[in-house]
Order: structure tokens, then C-alpha cells, then sequence
């Protein structure tokens, strides 16, 4: 499978170049083309904003217009944020990307166009593109920089080829408790919210004790947690028998 390349039409500034090498590399993209930069090839400026991205620079292909750049691709995307008098699909990046991953399992090769910072894509690159990306922005604010841009859609293409989870626990060196575990702790509350008198009066005791062990199913306690409460309900009622006796 051959990841999509990124294709920066005659980009105007160093850094932008950088930046975007980095955002690609962020998400596991390394197919670089640039298309007759303003200020030459290679660029100090782009390296130096690469900041440990630098073998995306260094691999770069440079060509001279859109069509060398492309010609080995059977599918071409192009970003634009305005209108055109052209007939094309228009898509998010999260499709965009959805259908790269169509595309490329299927042996095919992508790109993607990303125009001059100034400008943007002018019709006539824009031409060849098979279909047109946009990005849902505030329409009275629609210009993204050029790494932004290459930095969204290199996320949509990781989220579309890599399965992450939308959400996890971090359990910092320790696990859930087990259900025994969470009954032991429920015992021990009761055994201390009994001697405190918490369960009154007794016709609604058993209610409230069924209330507590709902909540502590609830919870979703570690091993960690589990032993921190009963350590703090040891030392309360340690410090009470403490005060009992001093008085």
C-alpha cells in the first residue's frame, strides 16, 4: 500500500514547507512533492522549521509543473476553501481520506494538490484534480495555512488507516479492581457507616445500603483506589478511637 503524496504547488515561504513536513510526518506521511517553489530548492529555511522531520525534505521530489508531478497518479485531490466554476465532486478531508484508503488498497496511486500560500490553487491546476477538498471553516475566515491544511488531512488519512480507540484509561501502573476487591471495600464502609449510626432509621437501612453498592459498582475503581479508601477509613477510625480515649 503507497500512502497518498502531498503535492505543494509553487509554495512561497521556506518555513511553511517545514512546517507541513512535520505535520506529515506526524501522521506517517513522507511523500513530499513541490512544484516550482519561489525561493528555490532546497530551502535552509524549510529544513530548519522541519525540526526532526528533515528525511520528508531530503526525499522531496521537484518538478517543474502540476502535470510532472502527478503523472504517475491514477487519483488527484485538490484543496481549495473558494468557489470554482468547475464541475467537480467536492469533499471533506475525513471522505477525502476515507476514499484514498479505497483507492490505495486497491494498488492505486493518490495525491493531493495543496496550493501557494497567497493564492491558493489556480483553475489551471485545478483541472487536473479529480475531485476537490474543502474544509468546513468559518466562511468569513475560510484561509488555512498551508501546514494546517496539509496537517488535516494527513490526520484524517491516519485516523482512516489506523484503529484507535475514542477513548482509554490510563492506569498509571495499576489495574481495576476486581469485584471481590470492590465488595471487600463496600464491607468495610458499612462496617464503618454502621458503628457511626448512618443507616437510620432501620426500615430504609437496607435501601441505603443497596444505594452504596450500586455506587461502588459504578465507579469503576483501580486496585490503587481501592486501597486509598480503605487506608483513609483506617485512619478515621483510628483518630476516633484516639479522641474516645483521650477523653
Amino acid at each position: 500500500m503507497i500512502p497518498p503524496a502531498f503535492v505543494f504547488v509553487r509554495p512561497q515561504m521556506g518555513e511553511n514547507i517545514g512546517a507541513a513536513a512535520r505535520a506529515m510526518l506526524n501522521f506517517g506521511l513522507e511523500r513530499m512533492r513541490i512544484v516550482d517553489p519561489r525561493d528555490g530548492w532546497p530551502n535552509p529555511r524549510a529544513a530548519a522549521m522541519a525540526s526532526g522531520a528533515g528525511r520528508v525534505l531530503d526525499f522531496a521530489g521537484l518538478f517543474p509543473d502540476v502535470p510532472s508531478a502527478i503523472a504517475d497518479c491514477d487519483y488527484i485531490f485538490a484543496t481549495t476553501a473558494r468557489g470554482r466554476e468547475l464541475v467537480k465532486p467536492i469533499m471533506t478531508p475525513e471522505r477525502a481520506m476515507a476514499l484514498t484508503r479505497e483507492l490505495v488498497a486497491q494498488g492505486k496511486r493518490v495525491a493531493v494538490l495543496f496550493g501557494p500560500e497567497r493564492t491558493g490553487l489556480e483553475n489551471e491546476d485545478i483541472i487536473h484534480a479529480n475531485a476537490i477538498v474543502t474544509v468546513p471553516v468559518n466562511p468569513e475566515f475560510p484561509s488555512l495555512n498551508l501546514s494546517q491544511c496539509a496537517l488535516l488531512l494527513a490526520y484524517e488519512w491516519q485516523r482512516q488507516t489506523t484503529e484507535v480507540a475514542p477513548e482509554v484509561m490510563f492506569l498509571a501502573r495499576t489495574e481495576f479492581a476486581g469485584s471481590v476487591e470492590v465488595e471487600r471495600l463496600a464491607d468495610h464502609f458499612e462496617e464503618r457507616l454502621e458503628a457511626a449510626g448512618f443507616f437510620f432509621p432501620p426500615t430504609k437501612a437496607q435501601g441505603m445500603r443497596d444505594n452504596l453498592r450500586n455506587m461502588w459498582s459504578r465507579l469503576n475503581l483501580t486496585r490503587a483506589e481501592v486501597q486509598t479508601f480503605h487506608g483513609m477509613l483506617r485512619q478515621i477510625a483510628y483518630k476516633l478511637k484516639t479522641q474516645g480515649t483521650a477523653e
